[in-house]
């Protein structure tokens, strides 16, 4: 009788890199695609503090991959296009390729919110500068 080894990785977000640590943007930003091996999908978790606007004021969107974001904890003001949606956990979000987006928490309680979408090569994510204005309940900067 012959084994098999399953083909699969387990890691804690807080074993990735927070891209933010060094600055003042408010929050988290943690890639663990390396860390998981991925072959087809990109996973980010990204931690949003109280009252606190991550993307300050700024926005993306992508050329070519559609994200799905699934908030897991708290609640986000996020904007798509021209529409303002508060969306609670648990909650699963998809943005379209070419849809502006951005994210804020407005709320007292922290936000974990996971970011999905398939693997590239190489990024294919255009920033908007003063995407929306600053929030009066959101800062902008740690």
């Amino acid at each position: 009788m012959s084994s098999h080894l399953a083909d699969y990785t387990v890691v804690s977000p807080d074993a990735a890199a927070d891209h933010y640590a060094d600055s003042d943007v408010p929050g988290e930003f943690r890639p663990l695609t390396e860390l998981l091996g991925a072959e087809q999908l990109a996973l980010t978790c990204i931690r949003v503090p109280a009252h606190s606007d991550f993307e300050q004021g700024t926005g993306h969107y992508h050329e070519e991959i559609e994200e799905l974001y699934l908030v897991t904890r708290g609640t986000l003001t996020m904007r798509f296009g021209e529409e303002i949606r508060h969306v609670s956990a648990p909650a699963a979000v998809r943005v379209g390729a070419h849809t502006p987006r951005s994210h804020r928490n407005e709320g007292d309680e922290p936000v974990e919110m996971w970011a999905v979408s398939r693997k590239r090569g190489n990024p294919d994510a255009v920033k908007l500068d003063a995407f929306w204005e600053a929030s009066p309940s959101a800062a902008q900067h740690r």
